[in-house]
């Protein structure tokens, strides 16, 4: 889960909320421009992050405050290996090309690790192969697949700019990341609140994007379980963002 400090506590944003801010992201792409399978692909991201559980989980800090993804340790890591291995599978069922793009997110963000757990290799071992027999079977070429996955990674980082609330202050550009045409994009918000991406990629001159956020008055947690039962009630608050083209 996405965790920012608040003046009375906490805000949360749970990684499924994040990943449909990233498929509203992209489904408002220039269509003309659009990486292949597009509504297949959209599909891939909103579910990318299908494997994050925070109800389930270990989500406290050693001070009792909700973790965030980023401050994972090493038991997290192992824990994971199983979670992986769920992930690539059931994104099977929704069909090849959203399993091809998931399972290209499971080896960007695990090869890092490759050679730590013999659990994690043989599973990154399994997606190598996977994503080599989809293809062939799909009849796509590499670099083709590859557009498509920038294309995924591309609205998977935006929306954790805004999730994180990483907009530069004083209308200042921070890069996204590079496209699905190696064409590098920058972000800034206005000193009215507008937002606007630099070159302009989408097919609208505005439109607005939004999450849920589970916003909690309480700075401490005696557990895990009780922290999921205060995000179950904690009022519910929605982030909006317009996006115009300058």
């Amino acid at each position: 889960m996405i965790v920012n400090a608040t003046p009375n506590g906490w805000e949360v944003i749970y990684h499924r909320a994040h990943a449909l801010l990233a498929a509203q992201l992209a489904g408002q792409w220039r269509r003309k421009d659009a990486p292949a399978r597009l509504y297949e692909t959209v599909a891939a991201i909103s579910h990318h992050d299908d494997l994050e559980k925070e109800w389930e989980e270990d989500i406290l800090t050693e001070a009792g405050a909700p973790k965030d993804f980023t401050l994972s340790t090493k038991k997290d890591a192992e824990l994971g290996i199983k979670k992986l291995a769920a992930l690539a599978k059931n994104a099977r069922y929704r069909g090849r090309w959203v399993a091809l793009l998931i399972s290209m997110h499971i080896s960007r963000l695990n090869e890092p690790s490759r050679g730590q757990f013999p659990e994690l290799d043989k599973i990154l071992d399994e997606q190598l192969q996977n994503q080599q027999r989809w293809r062939k079977e799909l009849g796509i070429e590499k670099e083709e697949v590859d557009a498509a996955y920038a294309f995924m990674q591309w609205c998977d980082r935006l929306s954790l700019i805004l999730c994180q609330q990483e907009l530069p202050e004083d209308e200042r550009f921070l890069e996204i990341s590079k496209g699905p045409e190696g064409q590098r994009y920058d972000i800034m918000q206005r000193s009215d609140n507008l937002v606007i991406v630099k070159p302009w990629p989408f097919q609208d001159e505005k439109f607005t994007v939004n999450v849920e956020t589970c916003d909690l008055s309480q700075v401490k947690f005696e557990s895990s379980a009780e922290l999921s039962q205060a995000l179950q009630e904690a009022p519910i608050k929605v982030l909006e963002w317009t996006f115009v083209k300058s």
